[in-house]
């Protein structure tokens, strides 16, 4: 009986980060964040939102880079002492990330950076080229009454396309 209580013992070490690593990642966040959506606190609420966002990122980087990262001696260890600081509340270390690093990034509008911004195109007197632009230009040439002819024409032309021309008819080019 010693023997096989040594070997569970040392079967249990071994696999300490496997068998942990569910109950500090999940289990108690999943405990932890029913019990801020029922407090009154937002404090508790930012925490667990967010873990669960950088929770969220380390699980997408794992998958991600799944083949590069079983090569990292002590990766599992290292993912669990990350999540035991996210996670335990005398660290609060969640809250930390939030408060140095997403807040300053997401609320100070001069540090904002848009990911997707696409630069518009520019013409020749340097306004955007989109479609408000051109309507404007189009009403100050020819008038409202025009443009409003031009819509009426595309509507008419879209709802029924080709009526009137065969297939053979001259108005097609061959």
């Amino acid at each position: 009986m010693g023997g096989g209580g040594a070997s569970f013992l040392k079967m249990v070490l071994s696999n300490f980060d496997i068998l942990a690593g569910p109950v500090v990642s999940l289990a108690y966040p999943l405990y932890a964040s029913i019990r801020a959506i029922e407090s009154k606190s937002p404090v508790d609420d930012q925490q667990w939102l967010t873990y669960w966002i950088l929770y969220s990122m380390i699980t997408l980087v794992e998958l991600t880079f799944a083949k590069v990262i079983e090569w990292i001696p002590l990766w599992s260890h290292g993912k669990l002492l990350l999540s035991c600081w996210l996670v335990m509340p005398y660290f609060s270390g969640a809250a930390y990330v939030y408060e140095h690093f997403i807040r300053p990034t997401f609320v100070n509008p001069k540090t904002r950076v848009n990911i997707w911004y696409v630069p518009r195109k520019k013409d020749i007197s340097s306004k955007p080229d989109d479609i408000l632009t051109a309507a404007e230009k189009y009403i100050q040439e020819h008038g409202t009454d025009a443009l409003r002819d031009l819509v009426n024409k595309a509507d008419r032309d879209h709802v029924n396309p080709g009526i009137g021309f065969g297939f053979f008819d001259d108005h097609h080019g061959y």
